[in-house]
């Protein structure tokens, strides 16, 4: 199978299955040049409705001379918007509560991250995607605000689908790993919803049949240290909570991903040597661990993509190509197919 082939086979996968759906994307960073440029793919291509959000004769010259064709994708100026006023009560009721006064919330959705958001949940759009020129923080605050998470979800969390150059790397190509920018140091029960949403979600997405390893400095017992015993107990709260997925840890990386050195250190393990889903036992790891494996292998890395909010929330790595964005799009209308979620 050839490079080619395998990344037609995921993405490729997730563009068709996006088109089919025709969901609106809300794009806040509309004045920015990759997010334009993907905009007029995804219109072009019919993937998604993109709507932008800034102002419109920027958006319009910053098009035009990157030569991005958004003719025909409505441009919504949070200020002028019809829906301003109604937009800046609710965020006051929504915050009242910490404080914001009317005339906060009013500058507050001035903001085209808030504002955006604010279209997602009065159901204007179907999925949120920020990113390419703000920090993480900055795209997900509002939705924990506004959005908040789906019912009976305690965490928030994200995971990357790596598409390696070669079907040998990973399993037949595709990693997932996660969480690698959301969790800093999640607690054992934080970290076994991790690998059972990240699983999950990447099962719907990819069509894996994961296989999780919980990360860690040990394997099977080799060493005692609390940070080790932690992540065993998120390897217990996992199995408990989802004996249909097969779950081990805890595993050094090569344990999990060579099968010499898995069926060595941890003999009976049916994860150990075979995984495809990486839980990194916090975010200093997860965010080396994904980045290292990009740009040493020039795997494609797919995401962040998060899970947990009621409503389809995405975040865009300020490294983002235009492919990238394009392919996140696509994915955030996937997460707005209830049949998916």
């Amino acid at each position: 199978m050839t490079t080619n082939t395998l990344n037609r086979d995921i993405v490729g996968d997730i563009r068709r299955k996006a088109a089919a759906l025709k969901k609106k994307i809300v794009l806040p960073e509309g004045e920015e040049k990759r997010t334009l440029k993907a905009a007029a793919i995804l219109k072009k291509e019919g993937l998604c409705v993109p709507i932008l959000l800034g102002n419109p004769e920027k958006a319009r010259k910053v098009a035009a001379e990157n030569q991005a064709d958004i003719s025909g994708i409505e441009i919504v100026e949070p200020a002028k918007d019809a829906k301003f006023a109604e937009y800046a009560a609710q965020y006051y009721e929504l915050r009242k509560h910490k404080g914001l006064t009317e005339d906060e919330a009013k500058t507050a959705v001035t903001d085209p991250l808030v504002y955006g958001v604010m279209m997602l949940h009065n159901d204007r759009v179907d999925g949120y995607l920020s990113g390419a020129d703000h920090a993480t923080a900055d795209t997900v605050r509002p939705a924990l605000h506004i959005i908040k998470p789906a019912p009976g979800v305690r965490t928030i969390s994200s995971f990357f689908i790596m598409i390696f150059p070669s079907p040998k790397q990973g399993d037949d190509g595709v990693l997932i790993m996660g969480d690698c920018a959301i969790n800093i140091d999640p607690v054992p029960v934080k970290l076994a919803a991790i690998g059972i949403s990240s699983a999950r979600m990447a099962k719907v997405l990819t069509g894996i049949e994961p296989r999780i390893a919980f990360l860690s400095f040990s394997t099977n017992g080799s060493t005692e240290h609390e940070l080790v015993t932690a992540v065993k107990e998120a390897v217990r709260i996992a199995k408990e909570k989802a004996p249909d997925l097969a779950i081990d840890g805890e595993m050094q990386a090569d344990a999990a991903l060579v099968p010499e050195i898995g069926q060595k250190k941890f003999p009976g393990s049916k994860v150990a040597g075979r995984a495809n889903v990486l839980v990194f036992p916090d975010l200093q790891s997860g965010n080396i661990g994904y980045k290292l494996v990009q740009r040493l292998t020039g795997a494609e890395a797919l995401g962040p993509i998060l899970q947990g909010f009621a409503k389809p929330v995405n975040d865009l790595s300020r490294g983002a190509s235009v492919d990238d964005i394009v392919n996140m799009a696509c994915v955030t209308a996937l997460q707005s197919d209830p049949s998916l979620r």
